[in-house]
């Protein structure tokens, strides 16, 4: 978003602006993460810092390109503790302790596995919090129940799971990134929350 602003004397284009600015963020709340070059990986990165808590996460439909945009900040590693992709149902189960159960009644691309994908890797790593994103990425795949660009992002940590279902686009890279944005802001969001 882009704020332009026209007028007599540069005191009367500031005073325009942060009128203009305060009615925007009003409206959007935390939906707004930062300004100008800010990057939600690194606003992210100084939040876990600030509050000490630590991450950790689980993906399937994103291929570790969360995990990537994590550790591109430099000092991720003060709450970055891992990440875990896990594309096949067999690894979901071995790696993350998704139960074999939730698999066959829900399927992979479901709320259920979302969550137990994010309370697996959350009690492997031992971290505060965890996201997890199941998906389907296309182009292929899909079905008229389970469309492409369909993605569950689960969140844990010690208090609650849960997870939310997106509708992310219909090309692949599209839904990869898309997935991965939501996935982190999912993550800033709880962390605001938390007041701990």
């Amino acid at each position: 978003l882009r704020i332009d602003v026209t007028a007599k004397s540069k005191k009367e284009a500031l005073l325009s602006y942060k009128k203009i600015e305060k009615k925007i963020l009003d409206k959007a709340g935390n939906f707004v993460f930062g300004y100008e070059d800010d990057k939600l990986e690194k606003v992210l990165g100084e939040l876990l810092k600030k509050k000490k808590k630590t991450l950790a996460v689980a993906e399937s439909c994103t291929g570790g390109l969360i995990s990537a945009k994590i550790v591109d900040i430099p000092g991720s590693s003060d709450y970055f503790l891992g990440g875990v992709c896990a594309y096949a149902n067999d690894a979901k189960k071995k790696l993350l302790d998704v139960k074999n159960n939730s698999l066959k009644k829900f399927g992979a691309v479901s709320e259920q596995v979302a969550i137990e994908m994010a309370e697996g890797v959350r009690k492997k790593f031992k971290s505060d919090y965890a996201i997890s994103t199941t998906g389907i990425a296309g182009p292929t795949g899909g079905s008229k129940v389970k469309p492409v660009g369909l993605v569950y992002i689960g969140f844990s940590d010690k208090n609650k799971s849960y997870a939310l279902k997106f509708n992310l686009g219909d090309t692949r890279m599209k839904v990869i990134t898309r997935a991965t944005i939501s996935a982190l802001n999912l993550l800033r969001k709880e962390v605001l929350k938390n007041n701990s």
